[in-house]
C-alpha cells in the first residue's frame, strides 16, 4: 500500500488577527489581502514560542500566500528561533473568496432571500460571484492529497511533521472533508487566530488530536473568529 510506511503530523494553523477581523458588521473584509494587526503579530510569535517549548521541529511548512498568512508564517518561524526557514507559499489554500462582498454591510449582503438559499444550499451555496464553502473543500483538500498524501516527495520520507497555516473558513471545510459532519458545523466550528488543530494521517488513515488548541495566545487578549453562521472571509 502507499502509505504503509508513511505518517504524517498535521499542524493546520488559522493566521494571527487581521486587519478585516476587527472590521465587524462586513459580509466581507475591505481588503481581501489584508495584513496582521499588531495583536496578531504577537499571537503568531507566542505560536513560535510555544511550538519552541514543545520541541516541534517542521519538516515542510506550506503558507496560503495570502499576506496575513504569510506574515503569521514569518513571525512563527521568529518564535521558534528559525526565522530564515523557507517555506512555500499556495495558492489553493487561500480563504473563501467572494469579491463582490468586499467592504459591504452584512444586511445588504445577507437579503432574506440570500439567507435563506444559504440555509437550504449548505455548503453549497455560492454567494454571488464567489466561491461555495464545497469549492473551498475540493481545492483545499485536492492540493493536500496531491502535494503530500500521494506525492512520492513525501510518502517515501516515512514519519514527517507538517505545518499548513490557512484560513478560518478554508480550514474548517478541509476539517470537514477530513472528519465528514454535517454541513452545518463547517460553520459552527471555532478556529481562533494562531490556533493549532492537529491531525494524524497514517495508513488507517485520519485521526485528529486536538481542535482549535489557541492555550498559547491566552495572554494576548480577546481574540477573534468567524462565530456561528458566519463565512465572512
Amino acid at each position: 500500500m502507499l502509505h504503509d510506511e508513511f505518517e504524517c503530523d498535521f499542524y493546520f494553523i488559522r493566521h494571527g488577527e487581521s486587519e478585516s477581523n476587527v472590521v465587524s458588521g462586513l459580509a466581507a473584509g475591505k481588503n481581501w489581502d489584508a495584513p496582521m494587526t499588531e495583536r496578531g503579530h504577537r499571537q503568531a510569535l507566542a505560536l513560535g514560542e510555544r511550538l519552541r517549548r514543545d520541541g516541534v521541529v517542521f519538516d515542510a511548512i506550506y503558507s496560503s500566500s495570502q499576506v496575513r498568512t504569510v506574515q503569521t508564517t514569518e513571525r512563527m518561524l521568529e518564535g521558534m528561533g528559525i526565522p530564515d526557514t523557507p517555506f512555500e507559499k499556495v495558492d489553493e489554500i487561500i480563504e473563501l473568496q467572494v469579491p463582490k462582498w468586499r467592504g459591504m454591510p452584512r444586511e445588504q449582503a445577507y437579503t432574506p432571500e440570500v439567507t435563506m438559499l444559504r440555509e437550504q444550499k449548505g455548503r453549497w451555496f455560492v454567494p454571488d460571484g464567489g466561491e461555495s464553502e464545497r469549492v473551498v473543500e475540493r481545492r483545499v483538500s485536492s492540493w493536500l492529497e496531491d502535494r503530500i498524501l500521494r506525492n512520492p516527495e513525501h510518502v517515501e520520507k516515512g514519519k514527517q511533521t507538517i505545518a499548513v497555516l490557512s484560513h478560518g473558513i478554508a480550514l474548517r471545510c478541509l476539517f470537514h472533508s477530513i472528519l465528514g459532519f454535517e454541513d452545518r458545523y463547517i460553520r459552527r466550528m471555532a478556529l481562533f487566530n494562531a490556533s493549532i488543530s492537529r491531525f494524524t494521517f497514517a495508513s488507517t488513515g485520519w485521526f485528529p488530536r486536538c481542535i482549535n488548541d489557541s492555550a498559547h495566545t491566552f495572554d494576548i487578549g480577546d481574540v477573534a473568529w468567524e462565530g456561528p453562521l458566519d463565512i465572512t472571509p
